[in-house]
């Protein structure tokens, strides 16, 4: 894929951690590249990593919007709305993703999660490390998994598990403090 000039000076601001700069690079682009879902993509990951939530999912649907079969796009907008603490809209949002073959790495993580949603965390934890060895495309998407899976084993092993409220039951105002939310925000999504 070749990107515009200004897509690439925005990435270069987004990769040396000038988060303005980039936001106002990937918000010209969208605005200049009417016909492309990616400067809607780069500027919800963007506004992801700085946990402007809601604003990033507006971004994430844009481009899904634009262009319903990028894969990785749609992915990231389910992810979003499942550590958001709205699974079931994210299952809605990742239903085409089902219907990729088995071996595919984003139905594999799709399914995880599907799994982390019943607490059947054994099922999760396979389905991630599945999805992650047939990934060989995008490594940082490896990265933020395995941080999703470092998460649940810590979860898995406490000494003494506290009770979570089930996804749907957590307060807009808690999910600051979610752990697949902070899983979520320490990923690299570039």
């Amino acid at each position: 894929m070749q990107l515009s000039p200004l897509m690439q000076q925005a990435i270069a601001a987004s990769q040396a951690n000038d988060s303005q700069t980039a936001l106002n690079l990937f918000t010209q682009a969208c605005r200049e590249e009417q016909s492309s879902a990616w400067p809607h993509f780069l500027l919800g990951a963007e506004l992801a990593q700085l946990g402007r939530i809601a604003e990033a999912e507006t971004a994430y649907a844009n481009a899904v919007i634009m262009a319903p079969d990028f894969r990785i796009a749609r992915f990231e907008l389910g992810t979003l709305q499942f550590t958001s603490g709205r699974p079931s809209i994210a299952v809605v949002t990742w239903h085409p993703l089902l219907d990729l073959p088995d071996d595919n790495a984003l139905k594999l993580f799709v399914q995880g999660y599907v799994e982390l949603a019943q607490d059947a965390f054994d099922n999760a934890l396979q389905y991630f490390a599945r999805g992650m060895q047939a990934n060989t495309e995008n490594p940082p998407l490896n990265g933020n998994i395995q941080l999703l899976v470092t998460e649940i084993e810590k979860l898995r092993h406490s000494p003494s598990p506290v009770s979570a409220p089930a996804p749907d039951e957590v307060p807009p105002e808690s999910t600051d403090n979610h752990f697949l939310l902070s899983a979520y925000n320490k990923g690299s999504l570039h």
